[in-house]
């Protein structure tokens, strides 16, 4: 049996509908409560639904402690028959998909709302890095290591040293962000940024300075798993899931991390959507730091390893170019609302395939890809996922 992997079933007859952004704070004296409850809200009164036709709920946040999924049943006045909490920070809205996905599939839900959302206090940050994991508690956090702007720094650094990348290369990753979250209305970054910006911002842990680093902030993302026939019969826009995969701590054996868990199941995917990777018409992927989407260009098939930078240059990356990536501005120009930075990506990418993107939207998107990206240890993020999805029409 070792080494054996059962097929993937598809995920025919299954939809994501409502896509919903609790517009982003930078600073919030609201509870993570308020602000989850404030983005379900907007997504079912898109659908037209009400709080009693959800009998699905899954939540992901840092900031809902002492709280789960099980005290926000009641908090928001929900009696579903199936519930989940996902843990998983930046790998959290894929993962949260394809649990709702097959939830709805085997008949144990007809709507799941999956919602991530997080406050932002004066102080919450520094007090959630001291507790993120028994390695931050114990390893991390007590010799000055206070979160990953020092790990994110570490895997720049040795990307650098390895690939020939420079910080030109990162900033245009940056810089094309910041363009696209000018279109965004719900954005915290509101001015333009320019590659000497970038070059010139003040080093916050070498080599990583102020705009490679995203922005904490207040907010919550939402969106509806359903069966097709119902977001039909309601009318909704709605997008299919061609396919998607998870992976948790690959390639343990790497003395640091230079690959993630997408470059496992990457191929399988893309049998599972019937596609590859010239069918995406843009590519939202988990964007913390830049070198993490560097690493997903390329274990999502779209160059070979170490072929980012060469890649970087030699694309358009903003909502007006050849590889439209991170519409909405990512995290590190719209923000990054906790564990809602996991959902970001798959909000935006339904509204672009469906057509209902406004501001953002990419001409004649079909067809997208979400990549996330979780839990950081030290030398490496834990959880990694990725979807495909497409319109109604594809």
């Amino acid at each position: 049996m070792a080494g054996r992997t059962s097929k993937r079933m598809g995920y025919e007859g299954v939809v994501l509908a409502a896509p919903a952004t609790a517009p982003y704070q930078r600073f919030s004296k609201e509870t993570a409560h308020w602000w989850i409850a404030r983005a379900l809200r907007q997504s079912l009164q898109s659908a037209g639904l009400s709080p009693r036709d959800v009998d699905g709920f899954s939540v992901a946040s840092f900031t809902l402690f002492p709280d789960t999924a099980v005290g926000l049943t009641q908090h928001l006045g929900l009696t579903p028959r199936w519930l989940d909490h996902i843990p998983m920070g930046g790998a959290s809205g894929i993962v949260a998909l394809r649990r709702a996905a097959r939830a709805v599939q085997a008949g144990d839900a007809d709507i799941v709302a999956c919602v991530a959302g997080d406050t932002n206090h004066v102080d919450s940050f520094r007090r959630m890095l001291s507790s993120f994991s028994r390695f931050a508690q114990d390893a991390s956090y007590p010799y000055g290591a206070g979160g990953p702007n020092a790990c994110f720094a570490l895997l720049t650094d040795h990307y650098m040293s390895a690939y020939g990348a420079t910080r030109e290369d990162f900033g245009r990753i940056c810089v094309a962000q910041r363009d696209n979250a000018l279109r965004n209305p719900h954005a915290v970054m509101k001015k333009p940024l320019t590659m000497d910006q970038y070059l010139g911002a003040r080093m916050i842990s070498d080599p990583i300075a102020l705009f490679d680093c995203v922005m904490p902030v207040s907010g919550a993302e939402a969106f509806l798993v359903m069966r097709e026939e119902d977001a039909r019969a309601a009318g909704l826009p709605y997008a299919h899931i061609r396919g998607s995969i998870e992976r948790h701590n690959a390639f343990p054996e790497d003395p640091i991390q230079m690959r993630g868990g997408w470059a496992m199941d990457i191929d399988e995917l893309y049998a599972m959507a019937d596609a590859t990777p010239d069918d995406m018409d843009l590519l939202q992927t988990y964007d913390d730091y830049p070198v993490i989407s560097m690493m997903q260009f390329e274990d999502l098939g779209f160059c070979g390893k170490g072929e980012g930078p060469a890649f970087v240059r030699e694309r358009d990356l903003t909502i007006a170019g050849d590889f439209p990536h991170n519409t909405s501005g990512g995290q590190l120009s719209a923000g990054q609302a906790g564990a809602a930075g996991g959902f970001i990506g798959m909000v935006e990418a339904i509204r672009q395939v469906t057509g209902t993107a406004g501001p953002t939207q990419v001409k004649g998107a079909a067809t997208a890809m979400v990549s996330g990206f979780g839990m950081i240890n030290y030398d490496r993020g834990v959880c990694s996922s990725a979807a495909i999805i497409s319109g109604a029409g594809t």
